[in-house]
């Protein structure tokens, strides 16, 4: 015979190692458990409790109730509610043709003729060229 003999040990083929997330699954935990591995159980000191968050809201509300300035946005100013009311109705537009022609919301427009809205130069001067007129102070 010659120097070739067969060598009958038998092959082990084997997966990959699981990933983090799958040694964390709870079919991959079960399955360790059956074939006898060995599991580490770990228990977060914090886990399951909002401490970290409850600790630091008790400063923040603090500082709030010691806070007694009165904050509020800035309103539409009554001279340029009644400037825009003014011009629009001397151009005989309803409130939803002006908006339709500034490319805004009628709600829009409604807001800022009432007072309720945040003063935004950008409509206003929309404002100011489709009703041709002065609507911010003396320039």
């Amino acid at each position: 015979m010659s120097g070739i003999s067969q060598d009958w040990e038998p092959v082990v083929i084997r997966k990959k190692a699981p990933t983090s997330a799958a040694r964390k699954d709870e079919k991959a935990v079960n399955a360790a458990r059956r074939s006898g591995a060995e599991i580490e159980t770990v228990k977060k000191s914090n886990a399951g409790s909002n401490r970290a968050a409850s600790s630091s809201t008790s400063l923040n509300t603090r500082k709030l109730d010691e806070d007694t300035e009165n904050l509020s946005h800035e309103k539409v100013p009554t001279e340029l509610k009644k400037a825009i009311m003014q011009a629009r109705q001397d151009k005989k537009l309803t409130q939803s043709q002006l908006a339709q022609l500034i490319n805004e919301k009628p709600q829009i427009i409604q807001e800022y003729e009432s007072g309720k809205a945040i003063p935004n130069q950008q409509i206003i001067s929309k404002l100011e060229r489709a009703l041709g007129a002065k609507l911010r102070g003396k320039k």
